[in-house]
């Protein structure tokens, strides 16, 4: 059931591009343990949100995805920043939860948590922080943020989200270190990593 925190944020998944390590399939497309981590994450978060949006400068390869809003970077070359930028520009919500497409373990009580935590701050950007870490890639960004990040994509010859961030009004979503919120921020950069994995999934 949608909750009604969640009615006013599309959930995003930046698909990526194809990978050297992994013979050119995209990350998003990998199998872990039986099903792919694209499916995995939208398993997961369309019983939060309404609207789905997948990030890809490949829509070929998520065709079997098509009932889902796809849509391509504008600013080409210049990282995770012009997913973020597409997405906010495509979303029909106040704000976009984004989330990495190689991070198989999604888990939604975390997710459910991070809207919560947006929905009583009064910031533009919601950054989860585990053991120091940021994950600006399974975060939540306000549409407020849309010029600032266009004129940011226009006018830089470096694409930093961190630098982006100085920006914008961030609140920083503190995360106990367990297993859990551990493996909830894992992403899949290797075939080992992906056979480690999948391992944990126990197949």
């Amino acid at each position: 059931m949608i909750t009604e925190k969640a009615k006013n944020i599309s959930g995003v998944i930046l698909a990526g591009g194809e990978n050297k390590r992994f013979n050119g399939i995209i990350k998003s497309n990998i199998i872990i343990g039986g099903s792919s981590i694209i499916s995995r994450i939208i398993t997961t978060i369309s019983d939060i949100f309404e609207e789905i949006i997948i990030v890809t400068n490949t829509p070929g390869n998520f065709q079997s995805l098509n009932q889902y809003n796809i849509v391509s970077d504008q600013f080409l070359k210049v990282g995770p920043l012009g997913g973020i930028h597409s997405a906010i520009k495509a979303s029909s919500k106040e704000s976009v939860f984004i989330i990495a497409g190689d991070m198989p373990f999604v888990d939604k009580k975390m997710i459910m948590n991070q809207i919560k935590y947006f929905s009583i701050r009064y910031a533009e950007v919601v950054i989860p922080r585990l053991n120091g870490q940021d994950e600006p890639l399974h975060a939540i960004y306000s549409k407020s943020i849309y010029g600032k990040l266009n004129e940011y994509l226009s006018t830089r010859n470096e694409f930093a989200i961190r630098d982006f961030l100085t920006h914008v009004h961030v609140s920083y979503m503190h995360i106990s270190e367990t297993e859990n919120t551990k493996r909830a921020f894992t992403n899949i950069n290797s075939p080992f990593e992906a056979e480690e994995a999948t391992r944990l999934f126990g197949i």
